[in-house]
């Protein structure tokens, strides 16, 4: 398998730690679709990373939809429920996660566009949806191990890696003051050698 990715994506983080906690063997293709040379958009019409290239050729995109195609390989452990009302219920603790890094991905470019273009209110506008991800992360967490089940699964990687990006981009948001009860889950994950091994360069 080939993943084309660029290093500062989080969506391409939660990927990549995926194949690290299941220890499939992958060819990691550094590409950004931000410059002038990427691959991306000739396998990924959106033009977005992560995309993967199985080994039969075939092309997945996007995070969701790669991890979702990891699973049919067999690796362990499992991150999704076999039971598929408990996958739709760690999907959703996905889709919440992978919304706040979404805001905080769409504040972040709007930050860095030209002083006189960009937006204070759609900035304010995103960071609210990341206090509001948040906040029900946290209830949906509350004080549990684990957001669905005994175990980890993808929805708590998708979780850890939003927090870990708002860390990266948005430290004066201050996360862990404001939701002390996702705290000493992302900490017990930073501690995984599947988070260490995926560290962003900074930039």
């Amino acid at each position: 398998m080939k993943l084309l990715a660029s290093l500062t994506s989080p969506y391409t983080r939660k990927i990549r730690i995926v194949l690290a906690e299941k220890a499939l063997p992958f060819e990691l293709v550094v590409d950004s679709p931000w410059e002038a040379n990427t691959r991306i958009p000739e396998l990924n019409p959106l033009g977005k990373v992560p995309v993967l290239i199985a080994d039969s050729g075939e092309t997945f995109y996007d995070s969701p939809v790669i991890a979702g195609y990891l699973e049919t390989l067999g690796a362990a452990p499992a991150l999704l429920p076999a039971d598929a009302l408990d996958a739709v219920r760690v999907r959703q603790t996905e889709a919440l996660a992978d919304g706040v890094t979404d805001a905080a991905v769409t504040a972040l470019l709007e930050s860095r566009r030209p002083e006189g273009e960009r937006s204070a209110r759609e900035i304010a506008r995103q960071k609210e949806k990341i206090d509001r991800g948040l906040a029900e992360l946290e209830r949906r967490l509350d004080d549990r191990h684990w957001f669905n089940g005994g175990a980890m699964q993808l929805g708590d990687i998708a979780a850890a890696v939003a927090l870990a990006y708002l860390d990266l981009r948005f430290p004066d948001l201050d996360w862990r003051a404001r939701h002390p009860g996702l705290v000493p889950f992302a900490d017990r994950l930073f501690e995984r050698e599947s988070f260490k091994g995926t560290q962003p360069p900074a930039g």
